[in-house]
């Protein structure tokens, strides 16, 4: 199981994503927990290396858990991705790995990894997103 956090910032009925160097599909920006970091830690840390900008801890709302096959990995490998939404501080730019950043509405499942394709569809059966 690999345990991921991910950042869910919708504007205008569309979700921001990333691709990182070297990758074929977009991510939710986010990423692994280090050690015994907390989501929030995890969320804060991930978000600064990727995107520049400092999450706003006091805006933080857990969003939902969502489980799939892991993009990339061997059949079997599952992603658990703990997403939460916040405001942030700071200018949004790709940073350290991120070559990329783009916004997609629920019709863009094919640039995305399959536990995205899950959260585009539980963002779009609540109206969240287009």
């Amino acid at each position: 199981m690999i345990d991921k956090i991910a950042w869910l910032y919708i504007k205008d009925g569309q979700i921001l994503t990333t691709r990182s160097k070297g990758k074929d599909a977009f991510y939710f920006p986010g990423g692994k927990r280090e050690g015994i970091e907390t989501d929030l830690e995890t969320l804060t840390r991930e978000i600064k290396a990727e995107l520049s900008v400092d999450i706003r801890p006091d805006t933080t709302k857990p969003y939902g858990v969502f489980e799939a096959q892991a993009h990339g990995k061997a059949e079997g490998v599952v992603v658990r991705m703990t997403c939460y939404t916040a405001d942030f501080l700071g200018d949004l730019k790709p940073d350290n790995e991120i070559t990329e950043m783009g916004w997609i509405t629920s019709k863009d499942t094919d640039s995305v990894s399959p536990v995205d394709k899950l959260i585009l569809a539980d963002l779009k059966g609540k109206n969240i997103i287009r």
